[in-house]
Parts: C-alpha cells; structure tokens; sequence
C-alpha cells in the first residue's frame, strides 16, 4: 500500500426508499457493496441510513480514479442492484461529487483483509 498521496473521486448518492422497503434495500445494497469494495478501483463503498427518517439513505463511494465510476456500472452486480431496487425508489437517486482530502493516503481508505458484513 502506498503512502504517497492520493486524491480520490467522493460520490455521495442520495437514496429515498418507499416506506417499508428499507430491509430489502438494505440487503439489496449490502450486497452490491461487499462486491463494490473488491473491485480495482474502488477505495471505499459505504451504506448510511438517516436516523430520524429511516427511508433515506446515502451511498457513500469512494473511487480511485476518473474511469472507475464508469466501470462500476458495468459490473453485473451494479446491473442486479439497479434492477432490484428500482421500485423501491420514492424519488429519482441524486448525487454529488467531492474530492477527497483526508485520508491523504491510499493506505487510509484500505479496508485490509477484512470480512465485510
């Protein structure tokens, strides 16, 4: 792992789920995330829920490089996700790019040999 710097495309995608989908979206997401997470060029791939409203939702991604988005909706587990929680949608997803500034370093965003659950 790397300690020189780095600096990686944030995603934040905004999620608002139908009341009473938000355990199916969940498992939906988790499982195109422990997938995410694997791929080369994604550094981090997080599911946050709201705590006063649990229908909404942020995916927080984190990409390598410019090409890695892109390539991640090419993935058949993105296809499986985007299909499976088409419904649930209670509004169109919305998104916002940031550059990250901390961690500085690759080996900041490294899940290591963790079991993702």
């Amino acid at each position: 792992m790397s300690s020189s710097s780095v600096e990686y495309l944030a995603v934040h995608v905004f999620v608002s789920v139908k009341e009473g989908t938000e355990d199916a979206f969940k498992e939906a997401s988790f499982a195109n995330a422990r997938a995410s997470a694997k791929e080369e060029g994604i550094a981090r791939f997080d599911v946050i829920q709201q705590i006063d409203d649990p229908t909404k939702f942020v995916l927080v991604e984190v990409y390598k490089n410019d090409e890695a988005p892109a390539l991640h909706k090419e993935t058949a587990h993105y296809s499986t996700w985007r299909e499976t929680v088409a419904d649930m949608m209670a509004e169109p997803r919305s998104a916002i790019k940031y550059k990250s500034l901390f961690p500085a370093t690759e080996a900041g965003w490294d899940y290591g040999e963790a079991t993702l659950e």
